[in-house]
């Protein structure tokens, strides 16, 4: 039960972050969700450098684990918005922005997990 409310609580502070990020960013740029591509290139990073701290065992718990990945990045980054944002686009007929929104959010993604992962191998 500690577990579960552990994750209930850093999801609920990961979502509230979440919306405090995404509500002013996205307006800021015609059909391209700038809150929303940061929130989850940012959540990459965090979910790199939490799951690298936790393979060294001694810098985070298993607690710890579940708080900062399961539950403040599931609430902090936001596939289901991702997702509805790509329909968006191709309904709206914007294929160019699609394009550019989904590859850069996949490779920056990928990218931001690497570098989360690299940052943790050298914190010691």
């Amino acid at each position: 039960m500690k577990q579960a409310f552990l994750v209930f609580i850093g999801g609920g502070l990961g979502s509230v972050l979440r919306y405090l990020i995404s509500k002013p960013l996205n307006p800021l740029l015609h059909n391209f969700f700038l809150g929303t591509f940061l929130v989850n290139i940012v959540g990459c990073v965090i979910i790199g450098l939490v799951l690298g701290l936790s393979v060294k065992g001694q810098f985070l718990s298993q607690n710890s684990t579940l708080f900062l990945a399961t539950g403040f990045c599931g609430g902090f980054t936001t596939f289901s918005a991702f997702a509805y944002e790509k329909h968006y686009l191709i309904k709206n007929g914007d294929l160019l922005n699609f394009a550019i929104y989904m590859i850069s959010s996949i490779v920056v993604g990928i990218l931001a997990i690497v570098l989360g992962l690299w940052i943790a191998r050298y914190l010691e």
